[in-house]
């Protein structure tokens, strides 16, 4: 994918704009030091009758107000523009940025200084020096930009700087486009897990759907050659007076939502190691994983905020909306911080009563009331979920052991509401707890009947 800016040319250098006074501004270092010479050595030879010190004089300060005017008064004119590839990076990784420079005027051009603005923390401001350019002709650059952290990161305006063959003055011209550059969270790839479901069908396991609620709603048509006589709809054949049929059983996509806690006040710490940054990236990563395996899929957050919203109930239907979606929600996670709720009661009340297939939570520290919350919404989905990010043992750093405080307590809370519910701690990798997910659905399918168990279904 890349991303590119339209061609957009830079305004003469000899535009009014700015005037002279733009011009004396850009008097470098060795230009004011000439005309500060030029103009002492005139004041001295006026007090002491010295003309040819007169004449030194005239011609230090001269100097650098000629090229001033020279370079004011040049009509270069030159386009340029920029492309990403990629437009969309995954945080860490690197994206390159191609700079083109046309010379669109009937002179060639004498040295040009190029610029482009970067945010910090995409790396240093790049700069290039372009030679001469002919007429008609063009220059290309590139140069490279990483980030560890997820956002969107605005390139540009490009820089243009002229400057006269003395070095005498320096004057810079601004394009005025710009691109961005949109940084989303790391995606991790998922293993593969069976994930059964019940009567609705999800993962593996598909339900096919009538055309409506029961067999006497269901929308007939006409009969065609081949159709099974078993499906001829009796009931409409006699209204209509031809034969009609039942349609044909459509296949209903598997559902799955993904929750997202980012309340501020369950997360501690910050930057790309923090426990709020882990569980955007697990979101990021089930999210595409889901999407792969043919899910149906939605974004949740604690604000009540469901992405993408094509659809009446959230949830992206066709293939193509699925490749939409994933790019809305890839891009949401990249902009997306903390909130100011305190609850997750907005996003109970978004889940209706097991419509929702499965529904995989990234929750960061619970309280009594939140954890009862979250255990009721196990009965509106078909299976749950859930990773718990304590910020105690965030605080501890990678290798640290949950503890066996109030986190333990909340995990049992949810097991017992039917949950899979697991401990993600620092450093640990959102594939190994997918996995570990899975395994303990397959004791709990296998645990004897009566035990509290929680799991896929």
């Amino acid at each position: 994918m890349t991303a590119a800016g339209p061609p957009t040319a830079a305004p003469e250098e000899g535009a009014e704009k700015g005037g002279l006074r733009t011009a004396l501004a850009g008097l470098t270092t060795r230009g004011r030091s000439f005309l500060a010479a030029g103009v002492a050595a005139a004041i001295c030879a006026y007090v002491l009758g010295q003309g040819d010190l007169l004449r030194v004089g005239l011609l230090l300060a001269v100097l650098p107000l000629v090229c001033a005017f020279v370079l004011y008064r040049t009509r270069y004119r030159v386009a340029g523009s920029r492309r990403l590839s990629p437009g969309r990076v995954p945080a860490g990784s690197e994206a390159r940025v191609h700079l083109r420079m046309d010379n669109v005027s009937r002179l060639p051009t004498g040295l040009l200084m190029l610029q482009d603005r970067v945010p910090y923390v995409l790396g240093p401001r790049p700069r290039f020096v372009l030679d001469r350019v002919e007429a008609g002709g063009r220059r290309e650059v590139s140069y490279r930009v990483r980030s560890d952290l997820r956002g969107r990161y605005p390139l540009g305006p490009l820089q243009l700087r002229l400057t006269d063959p003395f070095g005498m003055c320096e004057l810079t011209r601004s394009f005025s486009t710009y691109d961005t550059l949109t940084v989303i969270p790391r995606v991790e790839p998922l293993p593969p897990v069976k994930l059964t479901g019940e009567a609705r069908g999800y993962g593996d396991g598909r339900q096919r759907a009538l055309a409506l609620a029961g067999e006497d709603d269901v929308i007939p048509r006409g009969y065609r050659y081949g159709d099974d006589l078993r499906r001829v709809h009796w009931r409409s054949t006699a209204r209509y007076g031809e034969l009609m049929v039942r349609r044909e059983e459509q296949p209903r996509r598997a559902r799955c939502t993904v929750l997202l806690d980012t309340r501020g006040l369950a997360f501690q710490g910050a930057g790309p190691d923090s426990a709020f940054e882990w569980a955007v990236s697990g979101a990021a990563s089930v999210l595409v994983h889901m999407l792969e395996r043919g899910f149906s899929v939605r974004l949740l957050t604690d604000t009540g905020n469901s992405v993408p919203g094509e659809g009446s109930d959230g949830f992206a239907g066709t293939a193509q909306e699925s490749a939409d979606a994933a790019g809305l929600m890839m891009d949401t996670l990249a902009v997306i911080d903390h909130s100011d709720g305190a609850g997750l009661s907005r996003a109970y009340d978004l889940l209706r009563g097991g419509n929702e297939g499965l529904l995989v939570a990234f929750l960061g520290d619970l309280d009594e009331e939140q954890a009862t919350i979250v255990a009721k919404m196990r009965r509106r989905s078909g299976a749950a979920v859930a990773f718990h990010l304590d910020s105690a043992t965030w605080a501890q750093g990678p290798g640290a052991t949950p503890s066996a405080g109030d986190a333990e307590e909340r995990l049992r809370l949810l097991r017992e509401a039917g949950w899979t519910a697991l401990a993600a701690g620092p450093g640990t990798s959102v594939a190994d707890l997918w996995r570990q997910a899975d395994q303990h659905h397959a004791s709990a399918a296998s645990a004897p009947s009566g035990s509290t168990t929680g799991g896929w279904s």
